[in-house]
């Protein structure tokens, strides 16, 4: 049984936040919309901790990086406008997952910031985790950042940990895989244009569809380099916390309104 009381794979672009919409919020709106109903969907799921895994927060190379501070605060900026969010970490399930890790011979690491408690234990909390968190219940959480150096196979694993650790620990567990997709949608973008952006997203998009996320650990690493999406691995770690007979998914939007793609999917319990 799917031991995660809702799960998603949601974007992290910063436009999608209401609050930094500026003047074009028609831009992100479907994807606007689609985080909400995720957010709906979560909060009426009553999770006591969320973990989220975002490709954007504090790396380790060749380690999985696990929150160990006391909370993570953070801005994110977009059109002229601040957004700023603190959320409390949930030390008891981080401190399971990281010893989890270490007793499946898992490479990860516990990082923390000035000191292990009080309001200095704090770490920055990035946009990759803040702009889906802004649609969640304000709930204690758990971020958890892959390294690209690790192989795909071993982010399955690492899920496949995080089930067994969720599992037993007894606590009413969300789970958030933050992915954006490919990052050459738009010549005026900062990585140019490149046309795999397209089709490397729509691969995704069916992929995700028939729940056959695995197949992401095929793609060509050329079309990665040309479409640079940054969802694979996050992806990856979901695929081993919930495997294929469990994925009681629903696709609920794609859009590239700007230079990357934009994505929301559901995981019922």
């Amino acid at each position: 049984m799917n031991p995660f009381v809702f799960s998603c794979i949601a974007p992290h672009g910063g436009e999608i936040i209401p609050e930094l919409a500026g003047e074009k919020p028609e831009r992100m709106n479907i994807t606007r919309q689609s985080m909400l109903r995720l957010g709906n969907w979560m909060k009426e799921a009553e999770p006591g901790c969320l973990i989220v895994l975002t490709p954007h927060g504090t790396r380790i190379d060749g380690q999985f990086s696990i929150t160990g501070s006391e909370t993570v605060e953070g801005i994110v900026e977009e059109n002229g406008e601040k957004f700023s969010m603190k959320r409390k970490i949930h030390r008891e399930m981080a401190d399971l997952l990281a010893r989890g890790a270490k007793a499946e011979g898992l490479p990860a690491g516990v990082i923390g910031f000035g000191t292990s408690a009080g309001p200095l234990s704090c770490l920055q909390l990035d946009w990759g985790a803040a702009v889906p968190l802004r649609f969640m219940p304000d709930i204690p959480v758990v971020i958890i950042t892959p390294s690209r150096s690790i192989s795909y196979e071993m982010h399955i694993e690492f899920g496949r940990m995080m089930r067994k650790v969720v599992a037993a620990s007894g606590i009413r567990t969300g789970l958030i895989a933050s992915c954006d997709w490919s990052h050459t949608h738009n010549p005026a973008g900062p990585y140019g244009y490149h046309e795999e952006a397209q089709i490397l997203d729509e691969k995704v998009t069916l992929l995700l569809q028939q729940d056959n996320l695995e197949e992401m650990a095929e793609f060509p690493e050329e079309s990665i380099e040309n479409a640079k999406p940054d969802g694979i691995w996050q992806t990856m770690i979901l695929a081993g916390a919930i495997p294929f007979d469990e994925r009681k998914s629903k696709f609920l939007s794609y859009e590239a309104p700007t230079y990357f793609g934009l994505l929301c999917m559901a995981y019922h319990q």
